[in-house]
């Protein structure tokens, strides 16, 4: 059996695959080779995954991450799976080619991603061949909601919004400045606790300064992203939980940038199920 994972900063979408059929899903924290080590992926592995199926069945393991655009890092989450299934294939890959197979299978197009980090590519049917650095969500993930959460709590600080909206805010999360200060400078995974505010925000979606900071990172994200690549006759699809939830307003904004949106999908686990498929010889029908 194939397993194919679908792995972001905050969670980890596990898919158990039999003859081009789902047998089972199974989700866990995210995996990011940039923040985790080699020791705590692998605790990871053990504790939220194995209970859940039988190695012995994995044959081939798919794995698609946040963080695994670089060798190493690869090589990292490798290490990190062959501990448990060293009798399986394992191919690590880049969350930005998961996406664009997901979206396109074997057919070119521009893929992004908005989840809790943001990214975007240049695919042409078999690899990506052009690819603006997302720099993480201090120097870019415009449009992510890690971005977004950042971008809301700042304002909120400092005294940008409404007062309803902050105090509610603050309250309904049980936070002070003092331990939002904490959470993004002294402690692990400030990404996934900004990207968690996103619900806040999509609820008030309605309020103005709120809409006004979402349409302008989604620009942002179009704008220092999307539009450095060949437009003309090209799909532009969009993956992931910020996409799919605030997909009117990415409508709204691509389309004032002139660029229609083929697709949105909150996973690329159907299209990707649908990649891993056997391929028929060429000349070949089926």
């Amino acid at each position: 059996m194939k397993l194919i994972a679908d792995s972001g900063s905050t969670k980890t979408h596990w898919c158990l695959v039999d003859k081009g059929k789902v047998v089972s899903e199974i989700f866990t924290d995210g995996i990011n080779p940039f923040y985790q080590t080699a020791l705590e992926i692998i605790a990871l592995l053990e504790s939220q995954l194995l209970p859940k199926l039988d190695k012995e069945l994995v044959t081939d393991i798919y794995f698609y991450g946040a963080g695994c655009s670089f060798p190493e890092k690869k090589l990292l989450v490798s290490q990190a799976l062959v501990r448990f299934f060293s009798n399986a294939m394992i191919e690590v890959q880049s969350d930005l080619l998961g996406a664009a197979r997901g979206l396109f299978q074997r057919e070119a197009g521009i893929a992004c991603i908005m989840g809790t980090g943001s990214n975007s590519c240049y695919y042409d049917g078999e690899a990506i061949t052009q690819n603006v650095s997302p720099l993480g969500f201090i120097l870019g993930d415009e449009g992510s909601g890690a971005v977004l959460g950042k971008l809301f709590v700042a304002d909120c600080l400092k005294n940008q919004l409404p007062e309803w909206i902050r105090d509610k805010f603050l309250d309904e999360y049980e936070l002070t400045p003092a331990i939002i200060l904490d959470r993004v400078y002294k402690q692990p995974f400030p990404n996934r606790f900004l990207a968690k505010f996103t619900p806040f925000i999509l609820e008030h979606i309605e309020e103005p300064a709120i809409f006004n900071l979402v349409f302008d990172s989604f620009d942002a994200f179009l704008v220092r992203n999307v539009l450095q690549y060949p437009l003309e006759d090209m799909k532009v699809g969009f993956v992931g939980s910020i996409a799919h939830y605030f997909r009117d307003t990415l409508e709204i904004v691509a389309s004032e940038r002139g660029v229609e949106v083929s697709e949105v999908v909150q996973s690329p686990m159907e299209g990707l199920v649908k990649y891993h498929l056997p391929q028929a010889p060429k000349g070949v029908s089926v």
